[in-house]
Formats: C-alpha cells, structure tokens, sequence
C-alpha cells in the first residue's frame, strides 16, 4: 500500500489527538539532537575514524590535573587535543599521555605549560610545538622534563616560611577574606573617595613641587651671589644699584596703582545702580506674578463653564439628529427634481444667448425711459384739482439720425427673436 504525504496529512488531520502525538514526539527527537550536540561539543569526545597521534610529556608535578575531566591540550589558544592519561615515574616525576588532534605535528624540541584555566586551580596544557631542525615525534614520543614548566602553588610560596609567619600570612588572608566580602557595595565608593582626595591633594603636591624648586633654585642663587661677593666688589654695587632702580620704578608706579583704586568708587556705584534696576524690575514681577494667580483661580470656573457649553452642544446634537433622520427623505423626494434641472437649462439656453442683444437695446432706450418715470406724474396727475384729474398723453418721437429706431445709423434691426421679420422697419 503505498502512502503519499496527502493522505498522511490527512490522516493526522482527521484521527483525534494524533496529530498532537506526532508533534510532541518530533520535538523530542529534535531536543534529543539539539542536547546531544551540546553535550559532544563539551566532553571532546574523539570518534573512532579520528586521525591522531598520542604523545606523552615529562612534568615535575601535576597538580591539579584530573585526566577524569579530560583537561584540554591547546596550541596558541586553540584546542587541539587533550589528557588521556597520567602516570608517575621511578624519579618521582609525573608523565601525562596526551592526545593530539590529526594534522598538527609535534617535534622534539617542543615545550609544554601547565595554566590553571580559573581560580578553581582546573589545569589547561599549553603546546609550542617547536620545528626544524627538530624531528617530529613518533607515536609515545616523550617531551622531556627539561621542556616543560609547571604554575608555582600558593601553598609551595608559603611552605618556606617558618610557623608563626604561615600562621601570620594565614591571618591576614582570613581578615583580607572578610574585609571585601561587601568590597563591590563598600569599595568603589572607597575608592572614589580616595580619588577626589588625591584629585584634591594635586594642587598643594604641585605648590608644594614648585616650592622645592623655587628653593633650590633660590640656594642657587644664593651660592652663586655668594661666590660672586666673593670675588668682586663691584658686582656688589651693581646689585644695589640695580635694587635701588627697582624700588624706584616701584614708586614711580604707586600713582598708577592708587588712579586705579581712585577708579573703583565709580565701579561700585555702576553696580548699585544696575542692582536698583534689577530691583525695579523685581517690583514689576510681583504684580505680574499676582495677576497669574488671579487667572490661574478663575481658570478653573472658565474649565468649568466650557465643560458646559460642550455638554450642551452634545445634547443639541442629540436632538438634532431626529432632524437629520427626517430631512434624509425630503432630500431623497427632492433628487428627481434636481434630476429635472438639466433639461430646463437646455431650455433656457436659447433665451440666455439673446439676452446681451436684448441688453444693449435696452441700454439705448435708458435716457427715455428715465424721462418716462420723470414725467409720470404729469401724465397721470391732476394738475388743476387734488380731486379730479386728467389722462395726459406723453408722446416721444426720437429722430431718425439718433440711433434708437429701427435702420438707424448704426444699422441694427430687431430679428425674428423679438418677434419682427428681418428687414422691417
């Protein structure tokens, strides 16, 4: 019976909690694989169809290597290998059996290093895998004592002191021990202030320099005036000379230095009136600052009757929409109306296009109807009684050269669209 992956799918879709089953025994296998890999990639494990060479190297001691745990055999930081084994010697001496990845060569010149790896003493073995003119080393090759070196042991350090220095040294281990168990919440702050102190002290170390050099230079010279009044007379004269010049431009300039002092009462009075100003201007801020607290009180009521006014428009609003609801069928019974409009305006559009001749026509006759609606009230007024009147005829005759009759000198004349034939006059 042959399966394809539709009826499988379908298969899992339909059987009831199948498709869960397959799901969680998938992630397993997946977990499986995943962890597996984890676990090679820290145990180095070595496959069978490997290719490597064993080695074995000479060291004094061994301490803290476990060939349980696999310690890990590296050339420059890399890993290349590591410990199979561990044996001692007749010499006392220890011998380690060292597995070596295939691929890295390793002569007899080599030299080999424990390293503690982290504070837990857990040992690394580091390889200089030496050259030519070496010859490489054949399988059980040994790396002699000579070539390898082994980390010194604290305890070895202190094996050579006599019993009360151990006890001492022990001592102060055990009170250092305790003393930083809250270094990293005590000591940075410690250490902080240590540092503003000597950032602080810098100023009086470097005074304190410039003053050493100051005296040496000062006994220097000191020395040498000494040796030169020693030997002549006349130098001495020039110093006095020299001092007596300077203590006179000294007081030649003590006028220049009280002008300045006499200037500083006008400084001062500068100040004081700039602080006057700065204090008018405090004045002014009093009033402004009272005036935000009367606005900041009255905001609250203005928030308040705001608050209302949108209550309000949202009640009309409320109301307005039955209106709204209404009008929707009279806008709905007025849209064949409006669908009417189009041909009225077909309709109106011949009228429209006579409308600018009718218009200039009319223009023409402006200046007798304004005299027609002058004259009015003498064609229908009683002229002689309020009570009785008579009908009075108003009879205008343009002249024939005016323009206003029809075949004037401007040779218009009404067409059919006023309801005359061309050409009649």
């Amino acid at each position: 019976m042959k399966l394809s992956m539709g009826r499988i799918w379908e298969r899992l879709r339909t059987v009831p909690g199948l498709g869960r089953d397959v799901g969680a025994v998938t992630a397993m296998i997946l977990a499986a694989i995943v962890a597996i890999y984890i676990m090679q990639s820290k145990m180095s494990i070595t496959w069978p169809w490997t290719d490597h060479q064993t080695i074995r190297a000479e060291f004094e001691s061994i301490a803290g290597v476990n060939p349980k745990s696999s310690p890990k055999v590296t050339i420059a930081g890399v890993t290349v290998g590591k410990v199979l084994d561990a044996h001692p010697t007749r010499q006392g001496t220890a011998i380690l059996d060292l597995e070596i990845g295939g691929g890295h060569r390793i002569y007899d010149n080599a030299h080999a290093v424990l390293r503690p790896k982290n504070p837990l003493n857990d040992m690394t073995i580091e390889i200089n895998p030496g050259g030519p003119p070496g010859k490489p080393l054949q399988k059980k090759g040994l790396i002699p004592l000579g070539h390898t070196e082994r980390p010194v042991q604290a305890d070895e350090v202190l094996q050579h002191l006599d019993e009360r220095t151990q006890l001492a040294v022990t001592n102060l281990l055990v009170q250092s021990d305790v003393a930083l168990v809250r270094a990293p919440e005590e000591l940075p702050a410690g250490l902080q202030e240590t540092d503003n102190t000597l950032v602080k002290m810098r100023p009086v170390l470097e005074a304190l320099q410039t003053r050493r050099e100051k005296i040496s230079q000062l006994v220097t010279a000191l020395a040498q005036i000494a040796g030169a009044v020693g030997k002549n007379d006349q130098r001495i004269a020039q110093l006095v000379d020299s001092t007596q010049q300077t203590l006179s431009v000294l007081a030649n300039n003590d006028h220049d230095l009280q002008a300045s002092l006499e200037q500083l009462p006008g400084l001062s009075d500068d100040l004081r009136q700039a602080m006057t100003s700065t204090q008018h201007l405090t004045t002014q801020l009093n009033p402004t600052l009272t005036g935000l607290g009367v606005a900041s009180k009255s905001l609250p009521g203005t928030l308040d009757r705001f608050k209302k006014t949108v209550d309000q428009l949202d009640t009309t609003v409320d109301k307005g929409r039955p209106v709204v609801a209404k009008a929707k069928p009279v806008v709905a019974d007025l849209r064949p109306l409006i669908a009417n409009i189009n041909p009225s305006f077909s309709d109106l559009l011949p009228v429209t296009n006579s409308l600018k001749q009718d218009t200039q026509t009319l223009i023409r006759y402006e200046d007798d109807i304004r005299a027609f609606i002058y004259n009015t009230s003498s064609v229908f007024g009683a002229g002689d009684s309020p009570e009785t009147g008579i009908i009075r005829g108003h009879l205008v005759i343009p002249l024939p050269d005016g323009g206003l009759l029809p075949g004037g000198r401007d040779g218009y004349a009404p067409g059919p669209e006023n309801g005359l034939e061309g050409g009649n006059r």
